[in-house]
């Protein structure tokens, strides 16, 4: 359709622009300075459904009253300034619609050949589409990140599920330790009270023997260095897992030796040794002061040996675990950590890191376990870990650890 209605203000006219004007893509109009449809294009009737007759020759506010104040306001700036206003995006419906649609609309001052400015050209390009799209894009991302945080949220809460089940293997483990020499200490200490029994019957008769008397004073020596011995191996129980439990709850940093505080966690690991017929190799390199974090070294440790415990050594078959702890250079350390269990396949080793991954899940496993360790190890203890493994060949986690461990936020 072509419109060449004038008032007021003629539109320029000249055949090869008009026929431009006419078949542009996008919507077009002319207003006056009073805010008057001097012209409009073909494209600006279908997108916004409107009819040129409807407004060619009527104000602004005739014709659509919700944008008067928008539009009259847009003019007037050009009309005072000279300069063109780009990139705004209106809103509305067409007539006979409900649905909202968008235009970015662009305004430019004509001027006539002195230089004033005798009209606005407004061009409108329909934006419905894009912005529908800009919506769904944003809803999609907002809920992809609702769903990223409670993922987030639900892993942290497994992890430290994980932390906590780790732990409770360690009191069972202690718990077994301990019945050990606090069970051979009563039995001493019955026998040790019947005894003292028999001897106290004994003297109230008056027929205490020199016999009775010697073998009375060795009975109490014997049932004394057994009591001592077994409660002493007791309360060394007690205070190592004491000092995993608080390393483990806290993450307190402190200076300690690693040496000391690896026996002081396979102290508490021991026991699972016997019933999965394994033995345990353990070289450390005495002296290796440490200013870093022992609770966290000790879940690594832990997650090793557990890790290696469920799966290195399927059906019950034996193996050996070997813990090597030795200098590396003046500010390092290493920690080798091996089994001779049955390895690890190509795909398994590339994804043993990550989060939620195990061959084991059918036995309630979670696969937390060396995402942990690999967490650990590189942002809480600032190593670096290495693994190697193949199918029949067994397992070997070298660690690499700085003596002092990065500066954390959280520390005091």
């Amino acid at each position: 359709m072509r419109s060449s209605v004038v008032q007021d203000i003629q539109f320029p006219k000249q055949p090869a622009l008009q026929l431009i004007y006419d078949t542009a893509p996008i919507g077009l109009a002319y207003l006056s300075p009073d805010c008057r449809y001097l012209q409009i294009n073909q494209r600006l009737t279908e997108i916004c459904g409107i009819s040129v007759e409807g407004h060619l020759g009527r104000t602004v506010r005739d014709c659509v009253p919700a944008l008067a104040s928008a539009v009259e306001g847009i003019v007037r700036s050009i009309m005072e300034t000279g300069k063109p206003v780009t990139g705004v995006e209106v809103y509305g419906q067409r007539p006979g619609h409900n649905d909202e649609r968008c235009w970015i609309t662009y305004w430019h001052p004509q001027r006539a050949p002195n230089g004033s400015i005798v009209g606005v050209n407004v061009a409108a390009e329909e934006i419905t589409e894009r912005k529908r799209s800009e919506r769904e894009i944003r809803a999609a991302r907002d809920a992809a990140e609702r769903a990223l945080h409670h993922l987030q949220e639900t892993q942290a809460s497994l992890i430290e599920a994980e932390k906590l089940a780790a732990l409770g293997r360690l009191v069972a483990g202690v718990a077994h330790e301990i019945n050990s020499p606090v069970g051979t200490s009563l039995t001493v200490a019955s026998v040790l009270e019947q005894k003292c029994a028999d001897f106290a019957t004994e003297v109230a008769r008056g027929k205490l023997k020199r016999s009775s008397l010697t073998d009375f004073i060795e009975v109490v020596e014997s049932a004394s260095s057994l009591l001592v011995g077994n409660l002493k191996r007791a309360a060394d129980l007690v205070q190592s897992f004491k000092q995993v439990a608080v390393d483990r709850n806290y993450f307190e940093r402190r200076e300690f030796d690693l040496s000391e505080v690896t026996e002081q966690v396979l102290s508490n690991l021991r026991p699972a040794l016997p019933k999965n017929n394994l033995a345990l190799e353990v070289d450390c390199a005495p002296h290796l002061a440490m200013n870093s974090y022992p609770g966290p070294y000790g879940q690594v440790l832990t997650n090793l040996f557990v890790n290696s415990v469920a799966h290195a050594f399927p059906d019950g078959k034996g193996g050996t675990i070997a813990i090597r702890l030795r200098a590396s250079g003046a500010d390092h350390v290493e920690i080798l950590f091996a089994d001779d269990g049955c390895g690890m396949g190509h795909d398994v080793r590339r994804q043993a890191f990550d989060p939620f991954f195990t061959t084991r899940r059918d036995n309630g496993r979670i696969g937390l376990g060396l995402h942990i360790v690999h967490n650990i190890v590189m942002n809480r203890l600032g190593g670096e870990l290495d693994l190697d493994s193949a199918p029949g060949m067994g397992t070997r986690v070298r660690i690499t650890l700085p003596r002092v461990a990065p500066q954390r936020g959280t520390d005091s």
